[in-house]
């Protein structure tokens, strides 16, 4: 192997060959080392082709943060397989939808977690087998073969497939503006090209020790373990339920980089830190969402020390920029300049470029830029696009992602982001489909009619509204609804806000309800009602 990784799984087995005995993960009070992780990897890779897994084919991990999880998430690429990070707060229906819909070979899974999703496996006629860590019960009613993940990693060897940089590494599913996820191909050249530009500015070294305190299906979240495996630094898996637990995290381990969502951040500034924690962070980082300028002020009174990063980027094009920590004190309110590797453009809708001071949609090319959508050619056609201007004598167009996000660029060249074009709600660093949430409304079957929207929030960026009408002769029991809803939905998309009235709601020209108006006005009143 190369000393360079040009591959995903490359990244650990590299940082392995060079130095073996460095700690890769810290799981609770586990350790495991460069050299144990890629041999975990490489045991993986072999099991998954014991079973008969083909290059492609899609392998979903639906765990929390955990050394399994990571040595699935590399050992699939390592085989020629395709990873599929299912966030492990979706509901078996959502997971179930995911499976189909990208058609997952094998499943890796807790015991636990396939007692709740089997009534779902049901309906997945592409998968063939499911792994699940421990020693699977006899009690599992599994529609496909359990195998537990000792005997898989025990299986005779076995190659793996020919993989070049080129092939798909994996899906990260999105909320779509339909109200299904969507999943953005990533190729290995994507990942190891982000994981190395995401490195080079954070300045990450072999020294560091990271918190992986996203959700690993999270872009942000996995960069944690990419950038770290390319340093050859170590990762601490943490699955916390409180800011303190992190604060904590970041003192035993002496944690020196943090990336996190403003949400998070927030809570921070609220909560003790000891002397040793804050004096243990090199950088912090941000991302999912603009953090206010109130926290930002906080955290660097707290940590005079670490340097703050803010960042900006879509899972798309995975990074698209960075505000050096040299100019926060001049622009807090810039998302920066495009990442190392990349180039971000300003464009009129003609395609044309905006002149400085002039809002206009950003798009991204270059080597982080993704595949598209899996089997979406129609919102792939909307998002990834030929780009504007070819030079003379180039026979193939480059594709570019057009993020669908307004922004400004000044006299320096530094980016100011102004809005979404699109209905996305975006609170604690996720991005909901309001549609996805409408449909989990109606299908408690006790609402006529129903919007959903984010209203500005303080802590969350954004808080789930909704407005709802009751079912014809029927009253709407709120309580119940909200019951409902908390039965079917992870907790982030659960309405925070529930405005009842008679039907029926406004339409727009096409018919469709307004929800845009619906949103305006809810927004006008929150601020007429501050200014009282």
């Amino acid at each position: 192997m190369s000393h360079e990784a040009t591959l995903l799984h490359e990244l650990p087995l590299t940082s392995a060959a060079r130095a073996p005995d460095a700690i890769a993960l810290h799981d609770g009070p586990r350790r495991v080392s460069y050299a144990e992780l890629a041999d975990d990897v490489r045991r993986f890779a072999s099991g998954l082709a014991a079973l008969g897994a083909r290059r492609g084919d899609r392998i979903a991990i639906f765990l929390d943060k955990r050394v399994e999880t990571v040595v699935a998430s590399f050992g699939a690429p390592a085989a020629g397989a395709v990873f599929v990070p299912i966030n492990p707060l979706l509901k078996a229906d959502q997971v179930g939808y995911i499976l189909r819909d990208c058609a997952v070979r094998v499943l890796v899974t807790s015991a636990d977690r396939l007692r709740s999703l089997a009534p779902a496996l049901a309906d997945c006629p592409d998968l063939h087998h499911v792994v699940v860590l421990g020693t699977p019960g006899t009690d599992i009613a599994s529609p496909v073969p359990v195998h537990g993940w000792a005997a898989l990693l025990d299986a005779p060897s076995k190659a793996g497939q020919r993989v070049i940089d080129n092939d798909v590494v994996g899906i990260l599913y999105t909320s779509g503006s339909t109200g299904k996820p969507k999943g953005v191909v990533l190729s290995h050249r994507n990942m190891v090209a982000g994981a190395k530009s995401v490195a080079s500015y954070l300045e990450n070294r072999s020294d560091d020790v990271l918190l992986a305190a996203l959700p690993l299906s999270f872009d942000a979240g996995f960069s944690q373990l990419t950038t770290a495996f390319h340093a050859g630094a170590g990762v601490v898996l943490l699955n916390y339920l409180l800011p303190k637990d992190v604060v904590k995290a970041i003192e035993s381990h002496r944690v020196t980089g943090l990336t996190a969502v403003p949400p998070l951040w927030i809570q921070l500034t609220q909560v003790s830190w000891s002397d040793a924690a804050r004096g243990a962070l090199r950088y912090f980082a941000n991302t999912g969402g603009r953090m206010p300028l109130e926290t930002l002020k906080s955290l660097r009174a707290l940590m005079p020390a670490a340097s703050p990063f803010l960042m900006y980027g879509l899972t798309e094009a995975f990074r698209a920029t960075y505000l050096p920590p040299s100019e926060v004190d001049r622009r807090p309110d810039s998302i920066g300049k495009a990442i190392p590797n990349s180039e971000i453009l300003v464009l009129r809708p003609d395609g044309t470029s905006c002149e400085p001071g002039e809002p206009g949609e950003l798009v991204q090319r270059g080597a982080l830029v993704a595949q598209g959508y899996w089997n979406d050619p129609e919102r792939t056609a909307e998002r990834f696009k030929p780009l504007p201007g070819q030079l003379p004598g180039v026979i193939l167009p480059e594709m570019a992602v057009f993020s669908g996000d307004t922004v400004r660029r000044d006299e320096e060249g530094f980016l100011y982001f102004i809005g979404r074009r699109d209905e996305m709600i975006k609170s604690s660093g996720y991005r909901i489909s309001p549609n996805e949430v409408e449909e989990v409304l109606y299908a408690t079957q006790m609402v006529g009619e129903c919007a959903a929207f984010g209203l500005p929030h303080a802590s969350l960026g954004e808080e789930v509204a909704v407005v709802v009408t009751p079912r014809e002769g029927a009253e709407l029991d709120v309580a119940r609804l909200l019951a409902a809803c908390r039965e079917r939905l992870p907790a982030y998309m659960v309405p925070a806000r529930v405005d009842t009235r008679e039907g029926p709601l406004p339409r727009n020209a096409n018919g469709k309800i307004d929800r845009k108006a619906l949103a305006e006005a809810a927004r006008a009143g929150l601020v007429a009602g501050a200014a009282r």
